[in-house]
């Protein structure tokens, strides 16, 4: 048996989610392969969901507890969204202790979770993206202007994920309201243009020598945008696969493909796009993407003929083969 830990919960405004995702993944992992133990990321500690016992950070192992021995892991399944997964700290704990685990390395979850050093990356590769700016405090119109940034904009957290504090503006009354609520959730603003147009969404996992490039997803919110609510609470339609043409869905995918080498991903990641005029444009790289039972990746899998056992296995097989 593989001794698995699902690294789940965590500081950030995430916590909801990532819980549900991981009690998505422990229904759905092998129990004849794998004994699974799913540890609690809080302000008070590591915290076994199942025995109560804080992990011992030191060795990552489960401290013998009155009749219940010490345990080891041999993998973990990281699955906190936002930091301190989302952004590479905990990979370099797990790196560290030679130990692997379900996500990309440090670089490429740092780099990745900060949306504008991510774009200002992939330029030289030709992706397609937003006209964007990063700021640290209010701004004034024509500062934007100056940077060629017409309304509407997106205004969101640089460093966060699941749409919280994003705000669209339609009005530059509303500017420096939306920049106060972005900085709540971060200390960077990425002011973006927005897109208009259709959104979607497309999976890719690894497997030893081949990358499994999933249907592709549209999503279509009930509001405005994808916010938190269409993501987690099912204020959205997905079609899966997507309604559109093959030569549409084609070259999603290959852009996807193309991604995860560019950005040497590991495990599952979900890239979301708008396509704007017929023009494919890059809105940003999940690297630990929602695995709750409302989430687009599982969706995706089955679509593509998996179930969510195989998806998981492929991960922990690959991963566990190419650990860093």
């Amino acid at each position: 048996m593989i001794n698995i830990a699902i690294i789940a919960g965590g500081p950030s405004a995430e916590r909801g989610i990532s819980l549900k995702s991981g009690a998505t993944i422990a229904r759905h992992l092998n129990k004849d392969k794998y004994n699974v133990t799913t540890i609690d990321v809080s302000d008070k500690g590591w915290i076994d969901a199942g025995s109560g016992r804080t992990v011992d950070l030191n060795t990552f192992t489960l401290p013998a507890q009155n009749d219940l021995p010490e345990k080891h892991f041999d993998f973990a399944f990281i699955i906190i969204h936002g930091t301190p997964a989302e952004d590479g700290k905990i990979q370099g704990y797990f790196e560290m202790m030679h130990i692997p685990h379900s996500t990309c390395n440090v670089l490429t979850s740092a780099l990745t979770f900060n949306k504008q050093m991510c774009k200002d990356f992939l330029r030289p590769f030709n992706i397609t993206m937003a006209e964007s700016v990063v700021v640290a405090e209010a701004v004034s119109q024509s500062f934007l202007e100056k940077n060629n940034m017409a309304l509407p904009v997106f205004v969101k957290p640089n460093n966060n994920g699941s749409s919280y504090g994003v705000t669209k503006v339609k009005e530059w009354s509303a500017l420096s309201t939306a920049i106060e609520k972005a900085l709540e959730y971060d200390h960077e603003v990425m002011i973006e243009r927005a897109l208009h147009g259709r959104e979607f969404g497309c999976g890719v996992v690894r497997d030893g020598q081949t990358q499994h490039v999933f249907p592709v997803t549209e999503i279509i919110p009930n509001g405005e945008f994808f916010d938190f609510a269409a993501k987690y609470e099912g204020d959205s339609q997905e079609i899966t696969p997507a309604e559109i043409p093959d030569a549409v869905a084609e070259q999603i995918q290959s852009i996807s493909d193309n991604l995860y080498r560019i950005l040497k991903c590991r495990g599952f990641v979900r890239f979301d796009y708008i396509m704007e005029n017929e023009t494919i444009y890059l809105l940003e790289a999940n690297t630990t993407p929602g695995m709750s039972d409302a989430s687009i990746l599982p969706q995706q899998a089955i679509a593509y003929g998996w179930t969510i056992e195989k998806l998981l296995d492929v991960v922990i097989t690959d991963c566990m083969a190419n650990p860093y």
